[in-house]
């Protein structure tokens, strides 16, 4: 390639047996070779090795234009971000031309005259593959006149030319890409007329300038985004185009708590300066399985999904409440805790829509309970249900739920030093001795990391009704489930009998 970029006519490039392939082809050849040497296809796509990737390799492989069809936060944009990486590093065109002309079979009126004149004399140059690709978020204003071109009425004065003259023609974004790829991200949402202007790109190759004979072929690979919640909300997707477009793939979220953990830990931010920072394994399990109890709750709008990006936005917030933390406490050691899962909560409620019934239970209610069911499907991965573990006799929370007999509680609240949170856990009877048991690898955590996993504990038994949980402000108080019982029965009865006696 280092020798072909020194070529700087189309003579020499002929000379050289350089061969020109149209867009598909190029892009087809270089997936063939990744695949051949066994190259991961797409870097940084994460879950989709055995569905969606091969479908794209498939379309690719059939040279044909492609759909992503998905719900908001399925990496579509990424992955259409990721094709131009199998285009050539490399390649030439007639120099100057603003539809990246082939030396050898150049399309527009500036690249024949050029080629007419100077013949192998022509001077090329060489552009890389990021120029080579376009992208366009599809909105109601997008014209004809953006995507494929309109004629310039000034360029006809000053130069004296006829309108049906290629000369006049300022190009649009698709031209502009000519011999590359060419994305539109959120399809429906154009409208319908600008749909039907992409009909013969497609299949005849070619544009139209407002009705004048001007046809020029184009080389362009297209490739379109859209999300099923459009097609009824906002616009829709016009048949006649749906029906030349080769592939449609549908994209998905993350099938396995483990990809979407891996997703999250790859795009989310928690590196903070050089403090050192430890999110524990479960409080990342955790958020993932929020996500996941988010996809199937009776309380969200299924139809218009819950984004990676909620996952992700929670991370940030959970360790950007642990820095909050240690600014205000003057802890070095960044350790982020079960408490500050619930004051991360403002990344999920504005990126979960709500059916009727989850309006009326308000987002901030039904946040907190996917996180507690998200804990609690968490909890009961690794360690012995509470109920089933009682009648079958075995006392592992013994110790832990009798020491808030008689009244004991304890408040902990997500300002706490680091050295007050470890002294409050550990005064807890059993506590250590559980998390030691069941939680994987805990004694290789020093004692604040471990602290964590105790914390966890409580919140587990909390979420299986094995202890009472009040929230005052940012203080949580644990205490005896039993006592919490009586004494609301006790509180109402006093309240009936004042009642009575007014």
């Amino acid at each position: 390639m280092k020798n072909l970029l020194a070529l700087r006519t189309a003579g020499q490039l002929r000379a050289a047996e350089y061969k020109v392939l149209s867009v598909k082809d190029e892009v087809r050849k270089n997936l063939i070779a990744k695949l051949r040497k066994k190259e991961r296809i797409f870097s940084g796509i994460v879950g989709y090795d055995e569905s969606v990737i091969p479908e794209i390799c498939n379309a690719i492989l059939s040279r044909h234009d492609i759909i992503l069809l998905g719900l908001r936060g399925q990496a579509k944009s990424r992955i259409l971000r990721s094709l131009p990486n199998l285009l050539d590093e490399y390649v030439p065109i007639l120099k100057g031309s603003e539809i990246n002309d082939n030396p050898f079979a150049p399309v527009s009126k500036y690249g024949t005259d050029m080629v007419s004149e100077f013949g192998d004399n022509a001077e090329i140059e060489w552009i890389d593959r990021d120029r080579r690709y376009g992208e366009k978020l599809a909105t109601p204003d997008v014209t004809i006149a953006d995507l494929i071109g309109d004629i310039d009425p000034i360029k006809a004065a000053a130069q004296r030319l006829h309108y049906a003259h290629e000369g006049i023609i300022h190009f649009g974004i698709i031209p502009r890409v000519n011999r590359g790829i060419f994305a539109i991200n959120e399809l429906p949402d154009l409208q319908p007329r600008i749909q039907v202007g992409l009909f013969n790109i497609m299949q005849e190759k070619d544009i139209q300038i407002r009705g004048f004979p001007v046809r020029i072929p184009l080389d362009v690979m297209i490739v379109y985004s859209a999300n099923p919640e459009d097609y009824t909300n906002r616009g829709n997707l016009i048949t006649p185009l749906k029906d030349r477009i080769g592939s449609q793939i549908q994209t998905h979220y993350p099938r396995t708590v483990e990809a979407g953990m891996q997703i999250t830990s790859q795009e989310a931010w928690v590196k903070r300066d050089s403090i050192p920072v430890h999110v524990a394994p479960i409080l990342r399990m955790i958020i993932e399985q929020l996500a996941v109890e988010a996809r199937r709750s009776e309380f969200v709008d299924q139809k218009s999904g819950v984004s990676a990006r909620l996952t992700i936005a929670m991370l940030e917030n959970v360790v950007s409440n642990a820095e909050r933390r240690n600014y205000l406490t003057g802890d070095y050691e960044l350790v982020a805790r079960v408490c500050d899962l619930y004051s991360a909560l403002s990344a999920v409620t504005g990126k979960i829509e709500l059916v009727y019934e989850g309006e009326q239970e308000g987002v901030l209610n039904v946040a907190k309970g996917l996180l507690g069911k998200g804990i609690k499907q968490v909890f009961l991965n690794y360690f012995p249900d509470p109920y089933t573990a009682m009648k079958k006799g075995e006392n592992h929370y013994r110790k832990v739920v009798s020491f808030f007999k008689n009244g004991r509680k304890i408040d902990l609240s997500d300002t706490l030093s680091q050295q007050e949170y470890v002294r409050l856990l550990n005064s807890v009877d059993g506590l250590r001795e559980t998390a030691l048991q069941f939680l994987p690898s805990a004694r290789e955590l020093n004692p604040l990391q471990l602290t964590v996993g105790m914390e966890f504990v409580l919140e587990g038994l909390h979420q299986n009704s094995m202890l009472s949980r009040d929230e005052v402000g940012a203080v949580r108080t644990y205490s005896d489930m039993l006592d919490r019982m009586f004494s609301n029965i006790r509180r109402t009865e006093d309240d009936e009998e004042e009642e009575d006696d007014n």
